[in-house]
C-alpha cells in the first residue's frame, strides 16, 4: 500500500521511545512511501528523540498520576479531556490506517480517540506485567504484540501475538570485537570486565552499591565499566578517582562496544534493557527498580530468573550483596555458561519486522 499512514503513540522513557522508532524504521523499510506520525506527551523526551530520528511528532498536554501530590493531580481530568479532543483532531486530520500504542502517557488518549474514530489499533506491550491502561485499551485493540509468555492473564488470548521487543540495530548486529571495544573505553585488554548500566539518568542504588564495595573493587584483579548516569556523575567520578580498575562514564554512546567488553553485566530490569541483553547473551545480574508502576521490573526479571537465564538481587539488598555477587559470578564459569546459554534462547532478533507484519495484516483487514 503506497499511501499507508500510521500513527505511533507513546513515550516518556527510552524503553518506550526506542522500540517505537525501531517499529517506524521497519515500516519504512517495508514501505518507503509510508507516512508516519508520532504522538507524544509535551515536555517528555520523545519530543526531542523522535525528531532526531527523522520523524514528525505532535504533543498532547497529558501527564501521569502524581503519587503523593493531590494538588498536581487536580488538573489531570482536564488534561485528559483536552488530550482526547486533541488526539481526535490529529486523527481526523492525518487519517491514519492504523494507530499503534507503545506505552507512555500519550498512548491512552490517542488509542481511545482512534477507536472512537473507527481506526484499528495495535498495542505493543513491552513488559511481562501489563499495566492498567493497556489492559483497558486491549478491549478495542485488534492485536497485542507481546514479549513474554503468560500474557493471556492480562489480555484476550485470541489477540496476543508473541513478537518480542524491538531493539536498536547496532545491538542486533554487534559488529565489534572485545579488543577494539576495550581500547575504545581505555580498559585493560587482559582483565575480566563487569559492566554496570543504570540508564541515561543513572540508578542511585547501583551507584551506592559500587561506593559500598570500593575496598573490594580496589583489591580485585578485574575491572568495572560504570555507567553512572547524568544525575550522579560528578559524585561518582570523585569516588572513582585513584581506583585504576573503576572506570566511571556519564553516558555510554556505543552500547554495542560496552556489551562486547563485558564478561558480566549488572542492569536494571526495564523491558528494553532485557530485550537487548537477551540478544547480547552475556551472564547478567538484574536489580529491578522498585520505583516503577506495578513493580513491573521485578516481573520482567523473574521471567528470566525462572528460566535460569539471569540472577536477581533485590534493590534493598544491593548495597550489601551486589558487587560481591558479580565477583563471585566472574569466578564461576559453569554458571556463566548456563546463564548465557539460557538467555540466548529467549532472544528474538527480528521483533520489529514481526510487529510490522502484524500491523500490515490489521491494515489489510480494515481496507
Amino acid at each position: 500500500m503506497s499511501e499507508l499512514r500510521v500513527i505511533i503513540s507513546g513515550g516518556g522513557t527510552g524503553g518506550h521511545i526506542f522500540p517505537a522508532i525501531a517499529i517506524a524504521n521497519a515500516i519504512k523499510k517495508r514501505n518507503p512511501a509510508a507516512e508516519i506520525l508520532f504522538v507524544g506527551a509535551n515536555g517528555r523526551m520523545e519530543m526531542e528523540k523522535v525528531p532526531q530520528a527523522g520523524y514528525k511528532i505532535k504533543g498532547l498536554n497529558i501527564a501521569g498520576f502524581q503519587r503523593g501530590s493531590i494538588i498536581k493531580n487536580l488538573t489531570l481530568p482536564f488534561k485528559l479531556v483536552g488530550s482526547l479532543i486533541s488526539a481526535y483532531n490529529i486523527i481526523r486530520t492525518f487519517k491514519p490506517h492504523v494507530a499503534i500504542g507503545v506505552g507512555g502517557y500519550a498512548s491512552a488518549p490517542l488509542l481511545r480517540a482512534a477507536s472512537f474514530a473507527g481506526v484499528p489499533t495495535v498495542i505493543q506491550e513491552q513488559n511481562s506485567f501489563a499495566g492498567i491502561t493497556n489492559k483497558i485499551l486491549s478491549k478495542n485493540a485488534e492485536v497485542i504484540c507481546t514479549a513474554y509468555e503468560g500474557m493471556d492473564k492480562a489480555f484476550p488470548k485470541e489477540k496476543i501475538v508473541s513478537t518480542g521487543n524491538p531493539v536498536r540495530d547496532e545491538i542486533v548486529k554487534m559488529n565489534c570485537n572485545q579488543l577494539e571495544s576495550k581500547k575504545y573505553f581505555g580498559l585493560d585488554e587482559n582483565k575480566k570486565t563487569i559492566l554496570i548500566i543504570g540508564g541515561s539518568l543513572g540508578a542511585r542504588t547501583l551507584n551506592q552499591s559500587v561506593e559500598a564495595a570500593l575496598e573490594k573493587i580496589k583489591g580485585s584483579e578485574s575491572q568495572i565499566l560504570w555507567q553512572t548516569g547524568k544525575t550522579y556523575f560528578d559524585e561518582c567520578a570523585k569516588i572513582a578517582e585513584g581506583v585504576p580498575n573503576l572506570h566511571a562514564r556519564m553516558f555510554i554512546d556505543k552500547m554495542d562496544y560496552a556489551y562486547t567488553c563485558a564478561d558480566v553485566i549488572i542492569s536494571r530490569a526495564g523491558a528494553l534493557s532485557i530485550s537487548e541483553l537477551q540478544l547480547v547473551g552475556k551472564p547478567i545480574i538484574l536489580v529491578p527498580s522498585p520505583n516503577v508502576a506495578e513493580d513491573h521490573q521485578t516481573h520482567n526479571a523473574l521471567a528470566l530468573v525462572n528460566k535460569k537465564a539471569a540472577l536477581l538481587i533485590k534493590d534493598d539488598e544491593a548495597k550489601l550483596n551486589l558487587i560481591g555477587a558479580a565477583f563471585d559470578l566472574l569466578k564461576n564459569e559453569p554458571m556463566q555458561k548456563e546463564l548465557s546459554a539460557n538467555i540466548k534462547l529467549m532472544a528474538i532478533p527480528n521483533a520489529a519486522e514481526r510487529i510490522v507484519e502484524e500491523i500490515l495484516k490489521v491494515v489489510d483487514k480494515a481496507i
